[in-house]
């Protein structure tokens, strides 16, 4: 545990550039005494640490100052680099180029094990340059608004102090403070546009922000029983895995708990015809009205013409 606390008080004086010893104590809950006999042991080790006194004082380490790298195991090097692959799949060049650095530097090859793709079928660059215009407000702290579509229908303007992007659930989602709510909120990247990064920064301690505990998205949902043809049995498997059975027909069965409202049978839909709602009943139903209401809309205009003569007697 010491040791760790060593290593912890090191990292804050980096990151931080100076402290007093009352602050090391009660961030480390620890007496003061202790954190001079820690700083002590830390000195020992060749690390260069030192303290001033009166008005601006304080510890810190000096300005030059940069771990070694032996201060890495193998391990935690591996880590490191993988870490920084992940980020680079997103990153670009720049984080290509510091992760070749730091491959020299701790003498390693990394492996390439991520890619991501933010493109789509239909080539959405707007979309792309939102994440990255979040994600450098995230890192520059500055506060952005924007335009968003809630789920009653409605455009709202928001500004928001961005924390950190989330991929949940085949999506992104942005998690911030909402200066309109003041509250910590989510807000998925596809319902936003007209996004501006505003001049103004802010600061937010680390500390301060709030586990991430409720879920993103949170509905009610409904155990459905649900029946497949084969032609679209490569969407069933990627989309429900698991729980897929089949008969001597090929058709394959689902039992799937999907969100109980307009969600879903937008969702069932996208199959067309090779869905079957079994069970519950009403889900089948609510279906059967969904479809009545499309083939309305497309009879033909002598049809409509009929339909609008016969609702006026």
């Amino acid at each position: 545990m010491e040791q760790s606390r060593l290593f912890k008080i090191v990292y804050h004086l980096l990151e931080n550039g100076k402290s007093t010893a009352p602050e090391l104590a009660e961030k480390f809950e620890v007496s003061v005494r202790t954190i001079y006999r820690d700083l002590d042991a830390i000195s020992a080790t060749g690390i260069p640490i030192y303290a001033t006194q009166g008005k601006g004082g304080g510890i810190s380490l000096l300005d030059d100052y940069v771990l070694e790298k032996s201060l890495f195991s193998e391990k935690e090097k591996e880590q490191m680099l993988m870490a920084l692959q992940g980020i680079a799949a997103t990153e670009g060049e720049k984080t290509d180029e510091l992760l070749s650095k730091l491959s020299a530097l701790f003498q390693t090859k990394s492996t390439n094990w991520i890619e991501v793709d933010f493109s789509d079928w239909v080539k959405n660059a707007a979309r792309q340059d939102i994440f990255n215009d979040i994600k450098k407000a995230i890192f520059d702290r500055h506060i952005i608004s924007f335009s968003y579509f809630d789920s009653k229908g409605f455009w709202l303007k928001r500004s928001v102090k961005p924390i950190k992007l989330i991929f949940k659930s085949k999506d992104w989602y942005l998690y911030s403070f909402c200066l309109l709510r003041n509250d910590y909120r989510f807000f998925k990247l596809t319902r936003m546009k007209d996004l501006v990064i505003s001049a103004e920064t802010f600061i937010q301690k680390i500390s301060n922000i709030p586990k991430i505990k409720a879920e993103i998205q949170k509905h009610n949902t409904v155990s459905v029983n649900l029946k497949f043809s084969p032609q679209v049995a490569f969407r069933v498997y990627d989309e429900f895995t698991d729980s897929v059975t089949t008969d001597c027909e090929n058709n394959l069965y689902v039992t799937a708990n999907l969100p109980d409202n307009e969600i879903m049978y937008s969702y069932l839909l996208t199959f067309g015809d090779c869905v079957e709602v079994l069970t519950p009943k009403y889900v089948r139903e609510g279906i059967m009205k969904k479809l009545n209401l499309i083939l309305k809309k497309y009879k033909t205009l002598d049809e409509q013409d009929k339909l609008t003569i016969l609702d006026s007697f």
